[in-house]
């Protein structure tokens, strides 16, 4: 039997779009002689929908384009996932599910069980779980179709009550088959295919995993999609962050007939998060991560040009140079707005970053702007001395000066905070905390140097300076973070096991860390919730994101 993966990007609510990359697939496979070809989870409406799920023209859109797709599903079998009304009525209105098709019929649907609501998921807020669970039978073979979540509940551990693959060994399958939306982190890739593997393993069974690729807003998936034979093979995995159309011939006793590319004792890590920062872990596809989160935002709204302010610093050298790689130098327009405080070394080497990456910048001094505001504030401030107060008003002068530009050509600003600021509120509401979305915000200072250094790796586009110099807001004479938070080294290691691992100040004491020092950090991290909780959407890279995936009360008192 011959089985394409189509590993695709889509568009959530962009049906016309989804439907022309799936049937394009669909007679590709066709003229190679397929017998079967598989798409990802929810790939007709695209994942995730979230609230769009409570339309219901959103769901007749979903089934009018099951019905085009249908009409193409005649000498191949075709497996789309997509929401299915609850004909039942009890419990919610939809399924999550994954249609079979074939001569131009609905020849099965299987209901996801197991719907996951940590971190960015939320599925069991639309979503009724399978109370069913059947085989279906195409050419001679069993099929044992599950969605995602549904292969995941193996273990000493499980996370439900309910094992799926369990429930349908009990009608003898012969292969199975996954479609899923399997997002992107960097420890992610050896606990899926540590799970993918474990399955085999477990029912000794081939398995077809296929995995959809793209951006959505914060949400990354890389796709990597792949087979395994019964024996536990790795047979075949399509490329991460890519597109990709792939066939596999399962021959009767249960092998694929491709070259192996591991064999069934290569050791698989499960993937456990590890117990500290490593930020050169995975760097290359948190590159490609993030890159893809860029593009495709851009695309997906429309957009084509970014706005950057430049300011001579590690995060934004390394968000223009990601976002001129992601989107054409040509479109990346820098904005270097020095003040007085601003140190002659910061503007040259912003402009030599722009020379070199080839992308247009301007320059505007922000000093008559930010000593306007002064003269206009004298009557209320008197004379009281300099603080956070005048420091704020040149980080939001420029964010004025951002803003302005952008909606004058039509640019998306693109904000260059990174993880360790926004964790510690090192960072000015409507100034350099604006954006249109967070590129770096999930990328602790440390991962910042890691990819500069990475982005360097052929030929040096970020200038050395800018990555060996102390980093500075440069809003007050001689200013240094160091002034304000722990050293980096020490600051994001620490952060790690409390945004991460989700460690308490006495398990983090515990690990040798100063008491002093955990105390005040994880009272900053606290204390400034309410700051993101109005930041823009954030490039998701690793397993504990802030944004949608981290839920924490704003006025708690815990660790305050």
């Amino acid at each position: 039997m011959k089985i394409f993966l189509a590993q695709q990007n889509y568009h959530i609510g962009n049906f016309e779009s989804n439907a022309q990359k799936i049937i394009a697939a669909i007679e590709a496979a066709k003229k190679q002689g397929g017998d079967m070809i598989v798409f990802s989870e929810l790939s007709v409406c695209g994942y995730p929908p979230r609230d769009f799920l409570e339309f219901d023209d959103f769901i007749d859109q979903c089934n009018a384009t099951i019905e085009l797709i249908k009409s193409h599903a005649d000498s191949i079998a075709v497996i789309v996932g997509a929401p299915d009304r609850n004909k039942v009525k009890e419990g919610k209105d939809l399924f999550n599910a994954a249609y079979f098709l074939y001569n131009q019929q609905v020849i099965g649907i299987a209901h996801k069980t197991l719907l996951p609501t940590y971190d960015v998921f939320d599925e069991y807020r639309y979503f009724e779980p399978a109370f069913e669970w059947n085989v279906i039978e195409f050419k001679g073979k069993k099929i044992a179709l599950t969605i995602c979540e549904d292969i995941w509940n193996l273990g000493n551990n499980p996370l439900y009550r309910i094992c799926p693959m369990d429930k349908l060994m009990e009608q003898q399958p012969n292969l199975m088959i996954n479609i899923s939306a399997s997002p992107f982190d960097y420890t992610h890739d050896d606990e899926r295919k540590a799970t993918i593997k474990a399955n085999v393993v477990k029912y000794q069974l081939p398995i077809f995993y296929c995995n959809g690729v793209g951006s959505q807003t914060e949400v990354v998936f890389d796709g990597a999609s792949m087979v395994y034979d019964k024996n536990a093979n790795l047979c075949g995995q399509l490329p991460k962050f890519e597109e990709a159309l792939q066939s596999f011939t399962l021959t009767d006793d249960g092998l694929i007939d491709a070259a192996i590319i591991e064999t069934s004792n290569h050791w698989t890590g499960k993937g456990i998060l590890p117990s500290s920062l490593d930020e050169q872990r995975n760097i290359d596809q948190v590159h490609a991560a993030i890159i893809l989160g860029i593009k495709d935002y851009f695309s997906k709204m429309g957009f084509s040009k970014a706005i950057i302010g430049s300011s001579g610093g590690i995060d934004s050298a390394v968000t223009i140079a990601l976002a001129c790689t992601a989107l054409g130098a040509e479109n990346v327009r820098s904005i270097l707005m020095p003040s007085q405080y601003s140190s002659d070394h910061s503007v040259a080497d912003a402009v030599t970053l722009s020379t070199n990456l080839g992308n247009p910048y301007d320059i505007i001094p922000i000093k008559n702007i930010y000593d306007s505001f002064l003269s206009e504030l004298q009557p209320i401030f008197v004379d009281l001395p300099f603080s956070l107060a005048e420091e704020n008003i040149q980080s939001r002068s420029r964010g004025n000066l951002l803003m302005a530009i952008a909606n004058k050509f039509g640019y998306i600003l693109l904000n260059t905070s990174n993880k360790s600021e926004l964790a510690t509120g090192y960072g000015t509401l409507y100034g350099d905390m604006a954006g249109g979305i967070g590129v770096l915000g999930d990328c602790y200072k440390l991962q910042v140097y890691a990819l500069a250094n990475y982005i360097n790796r052929d030929k040096m586009v970020i200038p050395t300076n800018i990555i060996s110099k102390a980093p500075s807001a440069e809003l007050r004479p001689g200013q240094k973070d160091a002034d304000s938070l722990p050293d980096y080294e020490v600051l994001d290691k620490l952060l790690y096991q409390y945004i991460e691992r989700r460690l308490g100040p006495k398990e983090i004491k515990a690990q040798g860390f100063d008491s002093n020092l955990v105390d005040r950090v994880l009272k900053m991290v606290n204390m400034n919730e309410y700051k993101r909780n109005q930041f823009c959407p954030i490039i998701r890279i690793s397993p504990k994101a802030f944004g949608i995936g981290r839920r924490m009360p704003i006025v708690g008192k815990y660790l305050i």
